[in-house]
């Protein structure tokens, strides 16, 4: 394992800029977020001239890039000719996971599975990996329902967001007595191919590092037992009254105690 920072961090800087700033704190691995709302690494932008966004994802100041969160505004096969685009930048850069938003829940699971099984397809045709993001609002809130997709996508990996189903208990208590048990969130771990961290608490999705209950010492060992040789990303925006600086700083360093 090892201790990767996404570029999400600083969402308001230039993609060089932030690059930057995280290499100064240490960080030897980065994840970059091509999103269309992004302020500094658009889809549209690399896709546009793919030559140019390759020279552009290249230029990291040598940070290993540990993958890519991918999230465009295409719909219809627009979408899927998009995201194609995206996989041979991510092979030409030398790059395997790519980390996917699930649609928002309600929609129909086999809409969601037929979706996911064309992504992956195509991933696969440029040697890239696709991993869901579990997210808050989407499908992939629920550990239970992140299982089912992965044992009905062939090849799909997951983006383990320790914070979604914390904070999902929370909001619905149904759920929180599945994840009280641990099932959901242990079961889905043979799939997971990154994480995202943050400090959580079941009230408040971010809060400063020390001050919420992700408890990233049995995280760190579960992920052991799965044999987990990949990025531990910290993905935290920055907080009113806090040093962003020092709150990424300590939890890099947390994470380093650990593995």
């Amino acid at each position: 394992m090892f201790v990767a920072a996404s570029t999400r961090c600083w969402p308001d800087l230039e993609l060089q800029a932030s690059i930057e700033l995280l290499q100064d704190l240490d960080f030897t691995a980065i994840e970059i977020a091509i999103h269309e709302s992004s302020a500094h690494c658009r889809p549209s932008d690399v896709l546009s001239d793919e030559d140019r966004g390759i020279q552009l994802l290249r230029h990291t100041h040598r940070l290993e890039i540990s993958g890519y969160s991918v999230e465009l505004d295409s719909t219809g096969e627009q979408h899927y000719t998009d995201f194609e685009g995206i996989c041979r930048i991510a092979k030409a850069t030398k790059v395997v996971n790519i980390a996917v938003p699930s649609s928002e829940k309600g929609t129909p699971f086999n809409e969601e599975v037929e979706h996911l099984r064309r992504l992956v397809a195509i991933a696969e045709g440029e040697g890239v990996r696709v991993n869901v993001r579990s997210m808050l609002g989407c499908l992939s809130e629920d550990p239970d329902t992140l299982l089912v997709l992965c044992n009905n996508v062939d090849g799909l990996g997951v983006t383990l967001d320790p914070s979604v189903p914390l904070v999902a208990a929370h909001e619905n208590p149904a759920a929180g007595k599945t994840m009280a048990g641990g099932k959901g969130f242990d079961q889905i771990l043979k799939f997971v191919h990154n994480v995202h961290l943050r400090d959580t608490r079941k009230d408040a999705f971010q809060v400063s590092v020390g001050q919420g209950e992700v408890d990233y010492g049995k995280l760190v060992t579960q992920l052991e037992r799965e044999k987990y040789t990949r990025a531990l990303t910290v993905d935290m925006t920055p907080m009113e009254d806090y040093d962003h600086r020092v709150e990424l700083r300590k939890l890099r360093r947390l994470l380093e105690t650990l593995i």
